[in-house]
């Protein structure tokens, strides 16, 4: 074992951590080098969105000294930038384990630097806290989560005053300041209890009160109010809003999955909690059958992704995934604005490089903007304060996160729970199902079929792996994928676009980002990203197949997945 981790694990037996800490720290020592080398061989990084990683014991995971030494660099860099102002932050936290007490680990810290902490009484939605920063005026936020990610880990992700995820020139900043926190003695423990304020209905009042101003087809909704819903919260946060948004927006029949209802760390009846993964929505789905339910919705545990499952033209419960819901989404709002007359040419949407190209097929035959950034919804949220002569009317990206309007700077599963369910009522009013629409879209714009892997390569060697995966890619890009002629070849670290048969080179528009994209001769898009918050590298396939008549459909998209299989083959993936 290196020295350098023996040594930082002594550090950590010091009279500056606490009994229980140290406690673990020797037993590690003593009894599990594997897990003491990844603890400790490095220092958690506190990324562009923040922090996020395995609970536990050590500078490599999420525990009260990490949190507290995030919490510092974020104070410093408040005060440092905002020297004189009455600064205030606004705190949330998810259902995870931990997430309460590194939530009022946070609350304290702030509040020990002089700075006024709204904490919320208990576990909020993400998009609860990005609507609350802006809400409450404050300087910036912070969402104790790790998202979707398994049981084993936590998170915490900053917010701007905007109430999107921290950007450039604040994300270097911040991240500077958290890394001059060499040692716990720099964090500010203790402070003026009168610095925390807690908070609670007065803030969802006004949240659920403009989810409820969303709403498109009151009537609609008023005719099929009984629409029969299956809800699950998959043990997290979505309970505390989700089902009141949608008794507001006046649905009167749904069922809230009893067995995933009560949030739980733990997760006991899900092996991930993540609505992507179809195992998360078995249950739900084996509950709309028993009742005969028209509709799932299934949100993450800091509910900011929905996961859907809607009818077949067979009556049977079938899943849709992230750029099919989001394509509905889209191609609902913007029909009903176009139908209202409501659209003056200074609308837009936006959608991410890896989401779906029917989004922006839609918008284009309804003569709407449709702007692409970089993964992350934090792009989108950066672009709609970009662009203050404009509308910002809907948006979303490929992993189920979707926002109508603007009131929240993240993907919001609250409100889009409940502009699904008033899409599912119109579409009954007007004798559709929610998988009518869709098949209707492929046919007005071609069959887009998209499908993502996921590559896990954990721990320090994973690391490498991905890292040397990237340059391999970057250094000898593939001439054909499938057979067919790689065109183009985007690199957005380099921020360049180098057309691999003419050889020239544009720059791309777009902050820098370790993403690669192939874009071949028959239209197919190849995205390769290593994930910023998982030990994962992963791959998006998309394709596009022309789809003349729906008897068609099912032998198209045979064809367009068995391509996709083709294009990993040629990947050796």
């Amino acid at each position: 074992m290196e020295e350098t981790i023996i040594k930082t694990a002594k550090s950590w037996l010091s009279d500056s951590y606490d009994q229980e800490t140290r406690k673990e720290v020797k037993r590690l020592m003593e009894e599990d080098p594997n897990e003491l080398t990844e603890s400790f061989y490095r220092t958690l990084e506190f990324g562009t969105g923040g922090l996020r990683g395995i609970m536990g014991v050590g500078p490599n995971r999420m525990n009260k000294y990490t949190v507290g030494a995030a919490t510092q660099g974020l104070a410093n860099y408040l005060k440092k930038n905002l020297p004189g102002a009455d600064l205030k932050v606004v705190v949330s936290h998810d259902s995870r384990n931990n997430s309460r007490y590194f939530a009022e680990t946070t609350a304290q810290v702030m509040a020990a630097n002089g700075i006024h902490c709204y904490l919320f009484e208990s576990l909020r939605p993400t998009p609860e806290l990005s609507f609350a920063v802006r809400h409450l005026h404050c300087h910036a936020g912070i969402m104790v989560t790790a998202s979707h990610n398994p049981k084993e880990y936590n998170g915490y992700k900053v917010y701007w005053s905007d109430g999107g995820q921290i950007v450039p020139p604040h994300d270097k900043g911040i991240i500077n300041e958290v890394n001059a926190v060499s040692s716990v003695d720099q964090i500010c423990w203790n402070g003026n209890p009168d610095k925390i304020q807690i908070i609670s209905h007065e803030v969802d009042d006004v949240y659920l009160d403009k989810i409820a101003g969303l709403a498109l087809n009151p009537e609609a909704v008023r005719k099929h109010s009984d629409l029969n819903i299956v809800y699950t919260p998959l043990h997290g946060t979505g309970i505390t809003m989700v089902p009141q948004a949608l008794e507001r927006f006046g649905f009167t029949n749904v069922t809230v999955l009893e067995s995933q209802k009560e949030p739980d760390g733990d997760f006991p009846t899900v092996a991930s909690p993540n609505p992507e993964e179809r195992s998360a929505m078995e249950l739900a789905m084996k509950k709309a059958d028993e009742i005969g339910a028209d509709l799932v919705l299934a949100t993450d545990p800091d509910a900011d992704r929905v996961g859907i499952a809607v009818r077949n033209n067979d009556g049977e419960m079938v899943l849709l995934n992230g750029n099919q819901t989001g394509s509905l989404l889209v191609n609902y709002v913007l029909s009903q604005w176009s139908k209202n007359q409501q659209l003056t040419g200074k609308e837009f949407v936006v959608k991410t490089i890896v989401t779906t190209e029917l989004v922006r097929k839609i918008a284009e035959h309804f003569h709407v903007e449709c702007f692409d950034v970089l993964t992350g919804f934090k792009y989108i949220a950066e672009k709609i304060e970009n662009e203050p002569d404009k509308k910002f009317i809907v948006g979303g990206e490929e992993s189920y996160g979707y926002l109508v309007g603007d009131f929240v700077r993240d993907k919001d599963a609250v409100s889009a729970c409940c502009m699904i369910a008033e899409m599912a009522a119109f579409l009954a009013e007007n004798g559709k199902t929610l998988f009518q629409q869709l098949q209707e879209l492929y046919l007005q714009h071609g069959l887009f079929h998209e499908e993502l892997l996921s590559l896990t390569k954990k721990g320090k060697s994973g690391a490498e792996e991905i890292q040397k995966m990237m340059d391999t890619f970057r250094s000898c890009p593939p001439q054909y994928i499938n057979g067919d002629q790689v065109l183009v070849m985007k690199d957005y670290a380099s921020r360049t676009s180098t057309d691999l048969v003419k050889g020239t080179v544009t720059p791309i528009l777009l902050p820098t980002s370790n993403v690669l994209q192939f874009f071949t001769a028959d239209g197919t898009k190849i995205t390769v990203r290593p994930s910023g918050t998982e030990p994962k590298i992963k791959f998006y396939f998309g394709v596009k197949e022309n789809l003349s008549n729906l008897s068609e459909l099912s032998k198209t998209e045979k064809i367009a997945h068995e391509k996709i299989i083709q294009i990993r083959q040629s990947l050796d993936l």
